[in-house]
């Protein structure tokens, strides 16, 4: 069956490729420089961060995320951080690469984002836990007001995995701000694209150099100056070796100018992306209200901007969701299942932890979630007739 509504679409237009096939023929660097310290900045003013730091991809923002806060010493191996039972892999994988303990908690039926009050709860069992990691799931903002408050008052970290939830605003704040570090995701499909890449975001100097420095090598060639001399000076370096030092245990996870070129070209247009993305999921919240759940943004003073890269659903049984995925294929509508579903089934966790939690929330979502397609160019006609299509799979089975 051709696919006439895929779950999503390049975000790179022909345009922008023809101007970036231009911007070759001046043959100009292609390795990461000073187009990425400007994607950096730029990305960094559109959050609202005083800092930003590409990468090669989300999940290696993810990794360096965890790392610099060890390197910094917010952290140390051994420390518990509560994790969601639903996000993506690479959500939780550099606790477990880096020797930290992540405590996996079940999510909430409106947001599907990490549980507050199941966090509660398990910060009462471990007196050990000393961050939370959420995630903005497929760009439906978490209660964040709730999450920052508990960890203010258990003087925990906060970290934000707003991967898949560029353009999406809480409380008429960017998400990834929220958080004393955020991540992002530039990956194909996403609201923005660079081909491949990653954004770290923060307000805070220390972890912003050790970013810098864990992403090139451990080197310290992109520090501030006073930084740099002090750390020279601290380590007695003397001149001819200065250039190619290394300060800390570090890796390779640069993005390239080539990627940034790109990049500043997306974030043109990133609040056109977002805003038709919201428009979109409102369109598929009022179609689908009472034929199945969904994410529902925490209703606040300010609506929330949901700039969701799919629109993801949930179906009370397994049977339901069979028949309409059957039904979507059948009309050109490609779907999938709901993410990576409940993290918490997946080998990679059984292999680390032997005790299974049985969440009730995340493992519905795992059984009975599917996506359904959001990009900028579905109009409000199309996503009734997709919607159509779902209702009568739903009003079949009854």
């Amino acid at each position: 069956m051709e696919i006439k509504y895929p779950l999503a679409k390049q975000t790179i237009t022909n345009e922008e490729i023809d101007a970036l096939i231009e911007w070759l023929k001046t043959y100009p660097r292609l390795t990461m420089g000073e187009i990425t310290k400007e994607f950096e900045r730029k990305w960094a003013e559109y959050i609202g961060t005083k800092y930003a730091v590409f990468v090669n991809s989300g999940s290696s923002a993810n990794l360096l995320m965890i790392y610099a806060l060890l390197v910094t010493g917010r952290l140390k191996k051994g420390d518990k951080v509560l994790v969601p039972a639903v996000g993506w892999g690479t959500t939780v994988a550099p606790l477990i690469q880096l020797g930290l303990e992540p405590i996996m908690v079940d999510v909430d039926p409106f947001t599907f984002g990490i549980d507050v009050y199941k966090c509660e709860r398990e910060l009462e069992k471990n007196p050990g836990i000393k961050a939370i990691l959420f995630v903005d799931v497929l760009g439906v903002p978490a209660n964040i007001k709730e999450l920052k408050e508990l960890a203010s008052n258990r003087k925990l970290l906060l970290l934000e995995d707003s991967c898949a939830a560029l353009g999406s605003k809480y409380d008429n704040k960017m998400i990834g701000s929220f958080g004393d570090i955020s991540t992002f995701s530039f990956y194909f499909g996403h609201q923005l694209s660079t081909i491949e890449g990653g954004m770290i975001n923060t307000n805070n100097e220390e972890i912003f150099e050790a970013l810098i420095m864990s992403r090139s090598h451990g080197w310290g060639k992109e520090l501030s100056q006073e930084t740099y001399d002090h750390l020279i000076s601290e380590n007695d370096i003397d001149d001819f070796h200065k250039p190619f030092t290394f300060f800390i245990p570090g890796f390779n996870l640069r993005g390239t100018d080539l990627q940034a070129k790109i990049g500043l070209g997306q974030i043109e247009k990133a609040e056109w992306v977002a805003n038709r993305r919201h428009e979109n999921h409102k369109r598929y919240m009022k179609n689908l209200d009472r034929y199945c759940d969904f994410q529902c943004p925490v209703l606040g003073p300010v609506e929330d901007r949901v700039s969701s890269i799919s629109f993801g659903c949930l179906v009370r049984e397994n049977s339901t969701r069979k028949e309409i995925v059957r039904r979507l294929v059948d009309n050109g509508i490609e779907t999938r299942l709901f993410s990576a579903g409940n993290l918490g089934l997946h080998p990679f966790w059984k292999q680390y932890n032997k005790d299974f939690s049985n969440f009730q929330v995340a493992n519905l979502i795992h059984s009975n979630g599917f996506f359904l397609p959001n990009y900028p160019e579905l109009t409000l006609d199309e996503i009734d007739f997709i919607s159509s299509v779902v209702i009568e799979g739903v009003t079949h089975e009854h």
